[in-house]
């Protein structure tokens, strides 16, 4: 072990001229939802194995998504959580009681453990499941396959560029399985309008657009306090840097601190980066710009900016715009949060709980509406470490859409374009930018350089 010990003092289609009939796209949208939810299943059907062959998962992290997680996996036939893991103790009550409610039968509860360390330290852990805030995915990943557990970590991958790469070259040296919890890669309707845009349902596709529109509250400024009791606020703090305690710091408000958090282009917007970054076909950007600001949260606290519009172009002459506004009590094209794609016969949306297709002369080729679980990708990292099935969501891919967050926020922050260098993974001529691209952590929280 290397981790360190508390002190305790692709894709658009063929061009098809005047596009494909209506008859044709139909067929072969319903023949790609029969492969993606015959696959679904398939992979459920190998789910179901003797006790002592369950995967043992830690879930570090159990307040909110976390606490979701924990019930997810709790409920696998095939995986116990044996660990919660938090470094506030008065969270460990509901969270072993979660877990107890969703996997009935099963042992007696998990075993709670406020400092990660100890998890990693232990030889009956086959798995750990990574939800903290942004600034610890990182390091809790890293740390994790040294220690030669799988990892399952929610977006974003990482607070900075640096760190998500250590990520991924970590996973590679050390040979573990590590899943980005961008679910929607797991959801069959995703998975239909995949093929259905790679059929050349659509007609060539060189332009998407994702979106993330919904109305968050604002962060007042709250004066530092004292630490609350049960609280181990240095672990909590990891790789960030020091500060006294303050309720904006642990609780909602950090997802809007730079130290912390990534806006919610790399909260939310992740999710839409990654499926429009999948259907165009594209894995890194050359050049990235965006505008934005605080144009209606001007009395808080936050960092980071409530509206937010960044042009990605790509070497494959593609685009990608990201539209980010989060004072609207209203839902684009009827989406939340969604994905355009645009071809020269047609044009896709999609989102969480369906797609359309729209051809020619507007007609609507196909209007779907579906339930959206997180529990197929939870079932595709467990069938991925029993039964070697591919990751919906390997680190790569992951890295390489909160990248693109990333960048975004970089050219807000600079206040100007950026040209990427894919060979080198690096912003070109730019010192300001690349000088924030990279923290190493502090004591005994530092990333380690792979």
């Amino acid at each position: 072990m290397t981790h360190g010990r508390v002190d305790r003092g692709r894709g658009s289609g063929r061009d098809p001229g005047r596009g494909p009939s209506r008859r044709t796209l139909l067929g072969a949208a319903a023949a790609s939802a029969g492969v993606a939810v015959g696959g679904a299943l398939a992979g459920g059907s190998r789910a179901r194995a003797a006790a002592n062959e369950r995967v043992r998962v830690c879930v570090i992290g159990v307040r909110g998504r976390g606490l979701g997680l924990a019930r997810s996996f709790a409920a696998q036939p095939d995986a116990v959580v044996t660990h919660v893991c938090d470094v506030n103790e008065n969270v460990f009550a509901g969270a072993i009681e979660a877990v107890r409610g969703a996997s009935p039968g099963g042992p007696d509860g998990p075993q709670p453990v406020q400092d990660l360390r100890r998890v990693l330290d232990d030889k009956g852990v086959d798995a750990i499941v990574v939800a903290t805030p942004d600034h610890w995915h990182a390091l809790a990943t890293i740390w994790g396959c040294q220690a030669g557990k799988h990892v399952y970590v929610e977006k974003p991958v990482s607070n900075g560029i640096f760190e998500g790469r250590q990520m991924v070259l970590a996973a590679r040296r050390h040979d573990r399985l590590v899943q980005v919890g961008t679910q929607s890669r797991s959801a069959p309707h995703y998975h239909e309008a995949m093929e259905f845009l790679r059929s050349g349902g659509i007609g060539r596709v060189q332009m998407a657009k994702a979106w993330n529109s919904q109305l968050r509250r604002r962060v007042p400024a709250k004066p530092d306090a004292a630490v609350p009791a049960g609280l181990d606020w240095d672990i909590w703090q990891g790789p960030a840097p020091e500060r006294p305690y303050n309720d904006n710091r642990y609780t909602y408000g950090w997802r809007w601190l730079w130290d912390y958090g990534t806006g919610d282009m790399g909260n939310d917007g992740v999710h839409d980066l990654d499926i429009a970054r999948w259907g165009l076909g594209v894995d890194h950007p050359e050049r990235v710009v965006c505008t934005g600001g605080k144009l209606q949260f001007t009395d808080d606290i936050q960092e980071t900016p409530d509206t937010q519009v960044v042009t990605f172009t790509f070497p494959e002459h593609r685009m990608l715009v990201y539209e980010q506004r989060l004072w609207s009590p209203y839902h684009q094209e009827g989406l939340e949060n969604g994905v355009a794609f645009y071809g020269n016969a047609g044009f896709v949306l999609i989102g969480r709980r369906g797609w359309k297709a729209v051809g020619r002369g507007n007609e609507v080729i196909l209007d779907k509406r579906v339930e959206f679980s997180d529990v197929p990708h939870v079932r595709n990292f467990l069938d991925a470490i029993r039964a070697g099935t591919p990751l919906a969501c390997d680190i790569e891919e992951g890295y390489r859409s909160t990248l693109l967050a990333h960048l975004g926020n970089l050219s807000y922050r600079v206040d100007r374009p950026l040209r990427f260098d894919a060979a080198t993974q690096s912003i070109v001529d730019d010192a300001e930018a690349v000088a924030l691209t990279t923290r190493m952590g502090r004591g005994a929280f530092v990333i380690p350089t792979i």
